[in-house]
């Protein structure tokens, strides 16, 4: 092997040509790539569906894997070692200010399928710049192309997320003109999924793992756990990939296993984040050690299931398995990158088991303790001057230096609003704030 890292060979195609670009996605990221990308590459008809992968706001993930021919590394990271495995699936990868190319792609008759990984903030910004706003002028030129029906994949955390997609699309494509509203209403599909695969943030020391491994150089390997898990419902007018092959499931009612993982997995994700900071902890791994971090998880948990009744989920296992996931000693799931956002993903992954333990009766003191841990981790937050990463970003700061019950309320109102005015939830999340040592 070469003496220095600077003199292996780039990771390339070497002349080979791409497969087709028949899929467009918006938000090319390490998630997208450990998770779309994945499934698309190991489908039975891989060779004939190739991805347009575009970035968000900044163009840095595009100027990373545009050299290597839209090829990367995916280190699949478990207790017994590393494996490796160089992933093709990507034609193109494009900066997301090249409208121009995504113009031209959604208006060709052979893109069948749009996936989207926007996280949950951007279905509400309607900024002609922000990817939806970009989306919709692509399918203006799909529409004035005769180009056909498409389908658009929604594959963030949300509840009903192609619900959410349909309805943003629809509203910006209306306010650019109103007929184009109507030609999405009967010509776009909008599929909703759950989507799982823990894919912890790419460090340098992944980067050097790989040219020593594998003898190339990779400026954007991904690392991502073993599992992964792709459930999908609606419909691919212009056809799809044999995602199946490589074990996605399709159903006709996703609700079920979408509250499954949104509660059971990012719910605890959510809960350990801030419960794991409080008590000095790093990452998932770590605070799952802590006794207290992990009893207030289960606890939660409990309180989730109660609401997970439908056949097939088959609760028990799937916690059994988050267990063992999350314990993974060689995935560093950062809790300080789960804790962003933390206004919003409380509003999907708490409130729901919040106000259904309630409806039946009960406190739901699991689901306020894990608002009362952000609450406290907000607190901390701005008395240390650290960075608070959240699309209500001045308002968390602001209530978040008030103090005591006054702060409980405002920070719970920038979650809930309806939950702030009841005075009994807001003394159940106060008698659960300092409950993991702040």
């Amino acid at each position: 092997m070469p003496s220095t890292t600077t003199e292996l060979p780039l990771l390339s195609r070497n002349g080979a040509p791409p497969p087709p670009a028949r899929i467009v996605h918006l938000g090319l990221g390490a998630f997208h790539r450990s998770h779309q990308a994945w499934f698309t590459a190991h489908a039975g008809d891989a060779g004939e569906w190739g991805i347009a992968s575009f970035t968000g706001r900044r163009p840095d993930a595009a100027l990373a894997l545009a050299p290597q021919d839209g090829l990367f590394t995916l280190v699949e990271r478990s207790a017994g070692g590393d494996s490796f495995e160089v992933v093709g699936s990507i034609a193109e990868a494009v900066d997301g200010a090249d409208t121009a190319r995504l113009n031209e792609l959604l208006a060709a008759p052979a893109t069948a399928v749009v996936t989207l990984t926007v996280t949950e903030k951007v279905y509400d910004d309607d900024s002609p710049d922000a990817p939806l706003g970009r989306l919709v002028r692509g399918l203006a030129a799909r529409r004035d192309a005769g180009a056909g029906p498409i389908a658009v994949v929604s594959c963030d955390n949300l509840a009903g997320n192609g619900e959410v997609a349909r309805a943003a699309v629809v509203r910006l494509s209306e306010a650019l003109e109103p007929a184009l509203g109507e030609w999405v209403r009967e010509n776009v599909s909008f599929v909703g999924t759950s989507v799982d695969r823990i894919t912890p943030r790419t460090t340098a020391d992944d980067v050097a793992e790989v040219a020593e491994r594998c003898g190339y150089r990779d400026a954007s390997p991904v690392v991502a756990e073993p599992f992964a898990s792709w459930i999908l419902q609606g419909d691919f007018p212009a056809g799809r990939p044999a995602w199946e092959d490589a074990g996605a499931q399709f159903v006709t009612d996703l609700e079920p296993f979408e509250n499954r993982k949104l509660w059971l997995l990012n719910g605890a994700h959510t809960l350990l984040a801030y419960a794991g900071q409080l008590r000095g902890h790093a990452t998932v791994a770590e605070a799952l050690g802590d006794q207290a971090c992990r009893a207030a998880m289960e606890e939660f948990w409990d309180e989730a299931a109660r609401h997970l009744t439908e056949p097939g989920l088959d609760i028990p296992g799937y916690r059994q398995a988050l267990l063992e996931r999350f314990a993974n000693p060689r995935i560093a799931h950062y809790l300080a990158q789960i804790a962003q956002d933390g206004s919003l993903k409380l509003r999907l992954r708490a409130v729901p088991t919040l106000r259904a333990e309630r409806a039946d009766g009960r406190s739901g003191i699991a689901a306020a303790r894990m608002v009362a841990a952000w609450i406290d981790w907000v607190a901390d937050s701005v008395a240390q001057g650290a960075e608070i990463q959240d699309p209500q970003g001045d308002s968390v700061r602001e209530a978040g230096s008030l103090s005591g019950r006054e702060r409980v309320e405002a920070l719970l109102r920038l979650v809930d609003a309806d939950l702030a005015k009841d005075t009994a939830v807001v003394d159940l999340v106060d008698s659960e704030t300092a409950y993991f040592g702040k």
